[in-house]
C-alpha cells in the first residue's frame, strides 16, 4: 500500500533508539525526509549513518524537555521546509513507588513527556492550520488509560498527553489536519530488554521463561500474552500519518494487546 508519504517532512522526537528511532526508519522506507532528534549529537550522528541507507534522514540535538531545546530544534527544522508530520515521541519513565518521587522528579516527567509535545505542537499546529495540511502523533501509552502502580508519574503525564491530543485535536474541526496518539502497551526495546534481562538474574530464572511469565503475572488481562514489538507500533504510527487515515482525528489509538479491557 502506497501511504503517499513521499517527500513529506516529519520530526520524530526522542528517536534515537526503541520505538522512536523504529518510526523514523519506516517513515524513511515510505519515502518521507526524516529530521530524528535527541539530546547527544553523537548518538544523533551514529544513528543518522545507521538510518541513512533507508533514505533522507538528518539529526540534531536538542533537550525538547526546554524550552531552549524546542525552540533551537524548531529553527532547524523550518531551515529545511515546512513540516508536514510532528511526532511526539520524547518521554521518561522510572517504576518508583510514589512516596519516593520528589517535587523536582514530577517536574522533571512535566517538562519533558508533557512540555515538550506541548512546546513543538504550539508552534507547528498554527502552520499545519494555516497550510490546511499535517499530522500530530503523540506517543502515549496504556497507562495513561490504565494507570501503574510502579510508574505513577509517567502514568499521569501519559494521562495529560490523552488530554491533550483531543483538545488539539478539536482545533482542527473542518480541517484537513489531524491530531491523534498511539498508546502502546508493554513493547519489546532496548530499555524494556535491559530491564527484564536484569528482573530475571535477580529472580533467578531464565530470560525467557521469565518473559513468559511477566504476562501470567503481571499483566493477565493481555489478549496477546507478550510484548509488542517496535515494528507493530510504528507501522500504526506511519499509518494514521497518511493521507489513507484522514477520517481519523481525535483518537487514542490503542497498540497495547488488548490490555485496557474495554470496548
Amino acid at each position: 500500500m502506497d501511504l503517499q508519504l513521499r517527500n513529506k517532512l516529519v520530526l520524530v522526537t526522542g528517536s534515537t533508539q526503541g520505538i522512536g528511532k523504529e518510526i523514523a526508519k519506516t517513515f524513511l522506507e515510505e519515502g518521507a525526509r526524516v529530521v530524528i532528534n535527541g539530546r547527544t549529537q553523537e548518538k544523533l550522528d551514529r544513528i543518522v549513518n545507521e538510518l541513512n541507507p533507508h533514505g533522507d534522514i538528518q539529526g540534531f540535538a536538542a533537550d525538547v524537555s526546554t524550552k531552549e531545546g524546542a525552540d533551537a530544534l524548531i529553527q532547524k527544522v523550518e531551515a529545511i521546509g515546512d513540516l508536514d508530520v510532528l511526532v511526539n515521541n520524547t518521554a521518561m519513565f522510572e517504576v518508583k513507588d510514589v512516596e519516593d518521587v520528589t517535587d523536582e522528579d514530577w517536574m522533571s516527567y512535566f517538562e519533558t513527556n508533557i512540555m515538550s509535545a506541548v512546546r513543538l505542537s504550539r508552534h507547528f499546529l498554527p502552520k499545519m492550520l494555516e497550510r490546511d495540511t499535517g499530522r500530530i502523533l503523540n506517543i502515549s501509552s496504556e497507562a495513561g488509560v490504565k494507570p501503574l502502580a510502579e510508574m505513577i508519574p509517567y502514568s499521569t503525564t501519559k494521562g495529560a498527553i490523552n488530554s491533550l491530543t483531543r483538545g488539539l485535536a478539536e482545533r482542527t474541526k473542518g480541517t484537513s489536519v489531524t491530531v491523534n496518539a498511539v498508546l502502546p502497551g508493554p513493547t519489546w526495546t532496548e530499555g524494556v530488554a535491559g530491564f527484564m534481562k536484569g528482573a530475571a538474574e535477580n529472580a533467578g530464572e531464565e530470560l525467557e521463561s521469565f518473559t513468559k511469565d511477566y504476562f501470567k503475572n503481571n499483566e493477565p488481562t493481555s489478549l496477546i500474552q507478550r510484548f509488542g514489538t517496535v515494528e507493530e507500533v510504528a507501522s500504526v504510527v506511519v499509518y494514521l500519518a497518511s493521507p489513507k487515515a484522514s477520517a481519523i482525528n481525535g483518537a487514542m489509538q490503542k497498540v497495547e494487546g488488548g490490555i485496557i479491557r474495554s470496548v
